[in-house]
């Protein structure tokens, strides 16, 4: 099965175009999905389609790029066999970095997860009893670049595909934001922009606030501004303690970050002007 991830100006007889042409090519579709934004006068589409076991698929993409071209289109042609390479950062806090190494092995992430970087140890043992490279990078709070340049040649050597901030507690520079455009997501709670800085729960539960929640988001090198792909939230009250909140906000993060790293797996995420289109 392929996949079609397509946005363009908004125009008549654009559905008629990516449809009629997957049938001139002897493709059948099984299933799509369409959105128009007029107040950014978008088109965005995804289409799932089988070709004829005979077809090229780099000479049908060839010819679409032709088509996609006279309707001035960004678009992405992908196998849903595809595996991608998903590379884990990870800091102290490991809950998310365990949630994602279950899920791969038990087989519900279509992904292989070459390595996993952290500025701390705690998770090696953890991490290589997966079967995983760990690599240990420490940050010295003196010349932070040296481990950032180090994070970026470890991402490049293990040729990922897609990067997994699971609670990793360093701000990325744009040189590796750069590298990996909509292809960096990362995971914490929706206080932002309240509650800023160490222990926002116990600072929420001071507060007595009645809703906590996660947010999985593609990382920009405007802090925790990316365009969002998946929130949740659930409902707190006097009776949970500070220690309670942070265990319910704990599952939240592994959920809400394990939902937005299927739909960018699958193919169901197209991001423009700081904000998402989720096929689900």
């Amino acid at each position: 099965m392929t996949v079609l991830l397509l946005s363009c100006p908004d125009r008549r007889g654009l559905v008629a175009a990516t449809s009629g042409f997957i049938d001139q090519h002897g493709g059948n579709i099984t299933d799509a999905d369409q959105h128009t934004d007029p107040v950014h006068d978008l088109f965005l589409q995804r289409i799932e389609f089988d070709l004829p076991e005979a077809s090229s698929h780099e000479a049908f993409a060839a010819e679409f790029g032709e088509l996609a071209a006279s309707l001035s289109m960004t678009w992405e042609m992908s196998e849903a066999t595809d595996r991608l390479r998903m590379a884990i950062m990870v800091s102290a806090e490991g809950h998310c970095l365990y949630d994602m190494l279950g899920r791969v092995a038990m087989g519900e992430l279509n992904v292989d997860i070459p390595v996993v970087v952290s500025n701390h140890t705690a998770h090696r043992d953890i991490t290589e009893r997966f079967g995983v490279p760990f690599v240990h990078l420490p940050v010295d709070p003196q010349d932070k670049a040296s481990q950032q340049a180090a994070v970026l040649d470890a991402l490049q050597e293990a040729k990922v595909d897609l990067v997994i901030m699971a609670r990793y507690m360093q701000i990325l520079p744009a040189s590796i934001i750069e590298a990996y455009p909509h292809r960096i997501i990362n995971i914490h709670h929706s206080f932002l922009p309240a509650f800023i800085g160490a222990k926002p729960y116990h600072q929420a539960f001071e507060r007595g606030v009645k809703l906590i929640g996660g947010t999985a988001h593609y990382a920009t090198v405007d802090l925790d501004q990316g365009p969002i792909i998946c929130q949740d939230v659930t409902p707190v009250s006097h009776r949970d303690s500070a220690e309670r909140m942070v265990a319910r906000g704990r599952d939240l993060e592994q959920t809400v970050l394990a939902r937005a790293v299927h739909l960018h797996v699958e193919r169901r995420v197209l991001s423009y002007a700081n904000r998402t289109v989720i096929f689900d």
